[in-house]
């Protein structure tokens, strides 16, 4: 039976189900109406990453906070309601203070519910104004990459394909042409993680200023994705907002993408996605390039040598302390939770006094803010990532 509305995660449990169970490839093929070539590609992603390399998911991690009583939670409301210009902290000592046998909340709970309410007065968030970065070129395969989603477009089922690229910028070669069916961090990270097992690491990632690539609320921009490429000695490109041509050797793949590969669409993401892979070999191994002198990308491109081994171990010995950013974006020091920002949630950061009663914060071997012994959040210092992180390749 042909899939249906079925969402993509769904179809390759069902077919890795019934393998299992002992039932041919290829009677399963016919049965989910894909070719043999896209259920082995299954098959293997499933027997090296197990369920995880089956689903593009989201694995943010979830759980039930226990209810605040009705009662305790209109105790707080009604001192905020006396004390307007009270916090969190003060307001909790009151209510101790007044009901000595009470089991008291945490300072963050009573927080939430002043926010939840509408009783806290928040300071305008920064924004991060994209300026674009210094630009690399070079005539060697893996210096640069260059990544963007082609526009969304309805499938056979009237649900949005997002299709995440990648490309090595001198060789033209199409590293990656994936179907999800969102932007968000999680799906582009298994993305890209695939490509670097297969492929190495490049030197640089180019991509415009969107999600996932760049986040405008955090420092410099950074996201949750161009953080881990940091890690992993990659170095960030971002072209000016309202200037695609910067990244214009991607953008004319993404022309020859749309009209071989999405007219018409498949009827789901796991069939558009046999159409694109039928489409990178066509690219790579068939289709002459005019810039290449009518090569084949696949001729001239050759796999990096910068294998992909995981992390590296953070280390900053001329610092005074070594804090782990938390899940919310926090740094504790000394019983104080000092913001800086969730894209950096997991990473260890470097802490060193410069000044009386003021510290700088690092990431890896970029200063990225300062805070004093009365700030509540990092502040952005001068952007590090210009000159560092993007040195302009050799042609």
């Amino acid at each position: 039976m042909p899939w249906m509305e079925c969402k993509k995660m769904d179809e390759k449990l069902k077919f890795i189900a019934k393998l299992l169970d002992g039932e041919s490839m290829a009677s399963l093929c016919r049965e989910f109406g894909i070719s043999r070539k896209t259920g082995y590609k299954i098959r293997d992603r499933y027997k090296t990453c197990g369920v995880e390399g089956l689903t593009d998911r989201s694995r943010k991690p979830y759980r039930m906070a226990n209810q605040l009583p009705m009662q305790l939670e209109k105790v707080i409301i009604q001192a905020k309601k006396e004390k307007p210009s009270w916090g969190a902290r003060k307001i909790r000592e009151r209510i101790r203070r007044k009901f000595p046998g009470i089991k008291l909340p945490a300072k963050s709970t009573v927080h939430a519910v002043l926010d939840r309410h509408g009783l806290v007065n928040t300071r305008k968030k920064r924004r991060y104004k994209a300026k674009g970065t210094a630009l690399s070129y070079t005539s060697v395969p893996n210096e640069l990459w260059c990544a963007d989603y082609k526009g969304e477009f309805l499938m056979g089922n009237q649900v949005y394909c997002y299709p995440l690229t990648i490309t090595d910028f001198s060789s033209r070669y199409l590293i990656a042409c994936d179907a999800l069916e969102t932007t968000k961090y999680p799906y582009a990270f298994t993305v890209f993680e695939s490509a670097f097992k297969e492929f190495g690491l490049p030197n640089a990632i180019r991509t415009d200023n969107g999600n996932p690539f760049s986040n405008v609320q955090a420092i410099f921009g950074l996201s949750r994705l161009s953080v881990w490429w940091l890690r992993l000695g990659i170095n960030i490109e971002r072209i000016q907002p309202g200037h695609p041509e910067q990244n214009g050797r991607h953008e004319r793949m993404h022309l020859t993408l749309k009209k071989e590969a999405t007219k018409p669409a498949g009827n789901n993401l796991l069939q558009q996605q046999e159409k694109f892979d039928e489409f990178i070999y066509e690219y790579n191994q068939e289709r002459p390039h005019e810039a290449l002198e009518m090569k084949y990308p696949g001729e001239v491109y050759k796999p990096s040598l910068r294998k992909y081994e995981g992390l590296p171990n953070l280390e900053y010995p001329l610092h005074d302390k070594v804090i782990t950013v938390t899940n919310c974006g926090r740094k504790c020091l000394g019983g104080r939770k000092i913001n800086l920002s969730r894209v950096f949630a997991g990473q260890d950061v470097g802490i060193r006094q410069v000044d009386d009663k003021i510290w700088q914060v690092s990431f890896m071997d970029y200063d990225i803010g300062y805070f004093d012994d009365k700030a509540e959040r990092v502040e952005a210092g001068k952007d590090p990532f210009g000159a560092k992180v993007l040195p302009m390749s050799s042609v």
